[in-house]
């Protein structure tokens, strides 16, 4: 897996975990009202939820890290497979996010803007490396 798509992925883990202990942590706070819409009579009754897809966010980054360390340990195509898995997953989900939520289309660009770069520079790194190789093994 070439550097940049390393790097894009490396900060698609920090951002999902970021994101994810905010949304657990601090739903409540007025600060991140721009990115989350909560108002503060709703803080109740979207706990539950705020808190769901924190975690959830958490262990997609954390499974993004556990792809990179299996890259750097000779486990390169597992590694890819995770970190395309979860890439794609957080296309789609920025996708509906920007269908179901027109209001949150800020959010559901980094949501996919980020996933979509790592998926790109996977792929297309990876037919560059091919191509670099291929004919030196034809020669």
């Amino acid at each position: 897996m070439n550097p940049v798509a390393q790097v894009l992925a490396a900060l698609e883990a920090l951002t999902l975990i970021t994101v994810g202990v905010l949304e657990t942590f601090f739903f409540r706070s007025p600060e991140l009202y721009p990115i989350f819409l909560i108002e503060p009579e709703e803080y109740d009754a979207v706990a539950l939820w705020t808190r769901n897809v924190g975690v959830y966010n958490m262990l997609m980054g954390a499974a993004v890290v556990v792809g990179l360390v299996l890259v750097h340990r000779a486990q390169e195509v597992a590694g890819r497979a995770i970190i395309l898995t979860i890439s794609a997953m957080h296309v789609v989900l920025g996708v509906s996010l920007v269908i179901t939520a027109p209001e949150l289309w800020l959010s559901a660009v980094f949501e996919f803007g980020l996933a979509l770069a790592v998926i790109l520079a996977i792929v297309l790194g990876g037919r560059r490396g091919r191509s670099a190789v291929e004919p030196a093994a034809a020669a």
